[in-house]
This record gives C-alpha cells, sequence and structure tokens, in this order.
C-alpha cells in the first residue's frame, strides 16, 4: 500500500502509475481551490464591505470573479488583472484593521469554504511525519490566519509594501506561479528538503512551476489546461467538493464543457468562448434569481 494519500476524484480521473513507498518529507499546499473552495481573498469582499473597506460595486466585482475564476480557471491574465485590481482597492487601508476584521470573521467566512478531504489528507501526511507548508498568492493577512485555522504552522503568502500601517499600492513578494517554486527552493534549503522527496497540491496551471519542482505532483479540481497536462504526465487528479455547493456544483458544469472540447492543453482560444458563455449563462439565471425574489 501506498505510503502516499489515496487520490479521491473518480477511477478515471486517477493516475495509473503508482506513487514511492515511502512518505514525503514535505507537502506544499496550495490554498484557493484546493483546501478550500473558492478565492481566499475574495471571500472576505462582503466583509470588508460590511465594514466599509470597500463599496458594493467591488463586491460585485468580486463575485463575477469568483465565477470566472470558476468556469475558465485561473490564467496569468485573470489572475494579473485580479492582482492589480486588488492592489490598488486596498491601497490606503490600515493592516491592523484588517487583521482585525479578518481575524473576528474567519470561522464564519472561510470555515464552510474547507474542503473535508483536505483536512483528512493533512492529518495523514502528519502522521507520516510529513511537514505541512501552505504557499498561497493571497495576502498575508488573509493566510495567515487560515493557516492557524485548519493548524499549518509554515506559510508563504504576497506581502505588499506597508508605509505608516497602511499598505502602499505595491507588492513586494507575489507568491504566485514561479514564485510559489522559488518560496518551495528557499523552504527546502532553509529546512534540508529533498524536493525529490516532497509532494504539492494545486488547482491551476499557474502553479506548473511548483508542481514541476517536486517529486510528487498532485492537482485538485485542476483548470482545463492543467487536467490536460495532468493526463499526459500521468499525475494523480483528485476531486474534492462540498456537499450540494454551488461552487461544487459551477466546477462540475466547467468540467463537463471542458470534457466536451476537444483542446489542446496549452491553448485557451477555442474553448474559452465557450466557457465563458457558460459562465454568462449561469450569470444570467443568478441575475433573475435575484429580481424574482426582489419582486416577492
Amino acid at each position: 500500500m501506498s505510503a502516499f494519500p489515496t487520490p479521491a476524484g473518480p477511477p478515471a480521473e486517477q493516475a495509473s502509475g503508482a506513487p514511492a513507498a515511502e512518505p514525503p518529507q514535505a507537502v506544499f499546499l496550495d490554498l484557493d481551490n484546493t483546501l478550500i473552495a473558492g478565492s481566499s481573498a475574495l471571500a472576505f469582499a462582503r466583509t470588508f464591505a460590511r465594514h466599509g473597506l470597500v463599496d458594493r460595486a467591488t463586491v460585485a466585482r468580486g463575485a463575477w470573479a469568483q465565477l470566472l475564476l470558476v468556469l475558465s480557471g485561473a490564467d496569468a491574465a485573470t489572475m494579473d488583472t485580479l492582482r492589480r485590481r486588488m492592489t490598488l482597492v486596498s491601497t490606503g487601508w490600515e493592516v491592523s484593521r484588517v487583521r482585525e476584521i479578518v481575524a473576528a470573521t474567519l470561522q464564519e467566512v472561510v470555515g464552510p469554504l474547507v474542503y473535508p478531504e483536505a483536512v483528512r489528507m493533512i492529518e495523514r501526511y502528519r502522521e507520516q511525519g510529513a511537514e505541512i507548508v501552505l504557499l498561497s498568492a493571497s495576502g498575508l493577512e488573509v493566510v495567515e490566519p487560515i493557516a492557524g485555522l485548519i493548524g499549518i504552522e509554515r506559510f508563504r503568502a504576497s506581502t505588499m509594501r506597508v508605509e505608516d500601517g497602511r499598505y502602499a499600492g505595491e507588492l513586494e513578494f507575489y507568491c504566485y506561479g514561479e514564485g510559489k517554486a522559488r518560496a518551495a527552493r528557499e523552504i527546502a534549503a532553509e529546512s534540508g528538503l529533498d524536493l525529490a522527496r516532497c509532494a504539492a497540491y494545486t488547482d491551476s496551471v499557474t502553479d506548473l512551476p511548483l508542481l514541476e519542482v517536486v517529486g510528487h505532483p498532485y492537482v485538485v479540481n485542476p483548470d482545463r489546461e492543467l487536467r490536460a497536462i495532468a493526463r499526459e504526465r500521468g499525475w494523480p487528479v483528485l476531486a474534492f467538493v462540498r456537499a450540494a455547493s454551488r461552487r461544487d456544483r459551477l466546477f462540475r458544469l466547467r468540467d463537463a464543457v471542458s470534457d466536451r472540447i476537444g483542446v489542446d492543453a496549452r491553448t485557451r482560444t477555442a474553448a474559452t468562448p465557450v466557457v465563458l458563455a457558460a459562465g454568462g449563462v449561469v450569470a444570467a439565471v443568478a441575475a433573475g434569481v435575484v429580481a424574482w425574489r426582489r419582486t416577492r
């Protein structure tokens, strides 16, 4: 029996190759759509609005961004747009105020989003003696308390420059793409880890550098490109879900659309309009439901 956790996805999604017989030295985990459903940063949009940090229009844009992330994946262009918008919106916020709000609402906002499968997987890895490391493109003030909630002591997150206790509108470190791979290499060097004997879990093709730097890559709820790459390379594909979750139903819709389209893993042009069209249908239905409720 393998020392690595058994992939949680359906049999057709699992890789045929047998994992290594020994437990990993460390496991590097992505946060958004891997440990929790959706974006950790966008999850706090309504909470920040209640406390006067953002307006309703920003909340609406955040909800739309969440939908696009689920349906079309977090490609580099999408993530760059989100990064720029969130950096701009948060400029001038008091860091201490953000920490207070996140701490006070953490269980309410993030608790329901945590995938039970991810928690069980982390527990199994801990029993095997593996070090658990969380790597996220979200901000430190959001990632640190979430890591504490899940019970992860070591983490790396994006950090913004701070002046006089307020965000200055400039990133100091972006824990994204190659940045995640660099963070993994730095942590490995600090702790004397052999990355060939480490595992990594993520959902997005933008984290391919991280998956390629470890010896045992796994993908969770992957976007279309990463799913295709995983199949080509024989990487295990896992499906983490929450019962009756609207977001998870969107994941299944996205995957069904992707599976019907024969598109190469490295091209988005043919599939993107179809996936975004599906997103438009879902958004239209959601808007109709909201309008119907308002008339009652």
